[in-house]
């Protein structure tokens, strides 16, 4: 079941301390807002996206309208003020493979062939041999060369620990932009995976210039059946019809909220069934293999991203609680509900459904634009 929205729990205890940036649609389109000693200000009319706001460094609330107490408004997924997801131009890029139990499920996966049947006796194989060998490694050094060279030699290695502890991270483009689905929206699966996990991760939100602003939580939905069977499905394990979620809101940085308590935050899962099942996990940011600054850093080697972007950090948690019969693994079922937090950023709820069951993903560039022109918007502000 998906609660009614509360911001003390959708952004946690310090939504009034903290600054926010998110969308919302007050039934004309939506208008990126701030949200600032817990009052809601509509941005609009100084930028009409969270793109140009973003990079305008535009976050003085005093500039836009002001709206109400966030906690007044009524916002739902589905109502009126609808919530929307938080980010609307921004490419939505992903960080795989950062924290060491993560690696050796994709290892698992790649092996297993997609099978989850087959992943136990992988599992164990690979324990045995690696262990927690791999968590304490520093990607790209000379003790990582001489693992790889090992696990070589043993004909243990894999594409995904050369990403796991080799100099260049695995960074892919997971959603299209304007694809990505809020706080309260179902996300979806493939109708024809038998295999998947949801991803609970932090995501940065970076600007044009490569400056990291704030950040949220994320569901990187993932398909373990497809990425297990070849590398080379990735696009179909990962982008699908609301297969990415993000929310409610970003949290800005500022001087009580840094990167800092990004590589401190210690995130949480839980996945209750309409069976009755349920599932905790957790990931913390501490064990990840790469800092998030150099995930952001590799992002921006060689590109660059005039709208800014989004950027999944990776999760440590990979489910291997068994849901239906022993050695059978965890997979999603229709109905399941995915609650995913971390205290400073608060908690993103998300309900599963299938990808072609989700409502299609209609409203584009295209839309977007020519609704923010009907309104007024695209007036020239330079």
């Amino acid at each position: 079941m998906i609660p009614n929205f509360d911001p003390a729990d959708a952004l946690g205890t310090e939504w009034r301390s903290g600054r926010w940036l998110g969308r919302i649609d007050r039934g004309d389109g939506p208008s990126p807002i701030l949200v600032v000693g817990g009052i809601a200000h509509d941005m609009a009319r100084v930028a009409p996206t969270v793109a140009e706001l973003v990079a305008g460094g535009i976050f003085d609330p005093a500039a836009g309208e002001v709206i109400g107490d966030l906690a007044a408004l009524g916002l739902s997924p589905d109502g009126t003020p609808r919530l929307l997801s938080p980010i609307d131009f921004q490419c939505v890029k992903a960080a795989g493979v950062t924290f060491a139990v993560s690696a050796l499920e994709r290892v698992i996966e790649e092996r297993a062939r997609g099978d989850a049947g087959a992943a136990v006796a992988v599992r164990a194989r690979l324990e045995t041999r690696v262990g927690g060998g791999l968590a304490g490694v520093v990607p790209g050094s000379a003790e990582a060369a001489a693992l790889k060279a090992a696990l070589i030699e043993e004909g243990l290695w894999s594409q995904y620990l050369e990403v796991a502890i080799g100099p260049d991270a695995e960074v892919f483009t997971k959603a299209a932009i304007l694809s990505t689905v809020g706080w309260g929206s179902a996300v979806g699966i493939r109708s024809d995976s038998t295999w998947n996990n949801p991803e609970p991760e932090v995501v940065l939100l970076v600007d044009p210039a490569g400056r990291t602003v704030g950040a949220t939580l994320g569901n990187d939905v993932n398909l373990r059946d497809f990425e297990g069977r070849s590398a080379l499905l990735l696009g179909k394990a990962k982008d699908n019809n609301a297969s990415c979620a993000l929310g409610a809101f970003v949290r800005l940085f500022d001087d009580d909220f840094t990167m800092d308590d990004v590589r401190r935050a210690a995130v949480t899962l839980r996945i209750e069934g309409a069976d009755g099942y349920v599932l905790d996990g957790a990931s913390a940011m501490d064990q990840i293999s790469r800092d998030p600054d150099e995930l952001v850093r590799q992002t921006l080697s060689e590109h660059q991203y005039p709208d800014g972007f989004v950027l999944f950090l990776g999760t440590l948690f990979a489910p291997t609680k068994d849901r239906d019969e022993p050695g059978g693994g965890f997979t999603h079922k229709v109905g399941d509900t995915v609650a995913i937090a971390s205290p400073r950023l608060g908690r993103l709820v998300n309900g599963v459904t299938t990808s072609k069951a989700a409502p299609p993903w209609s409203f584009g560039v295209t839309a977007l634009t020519r609704n923010l022109a009907a309104r007024g918007l695209l007036a020239d502000r330079s």
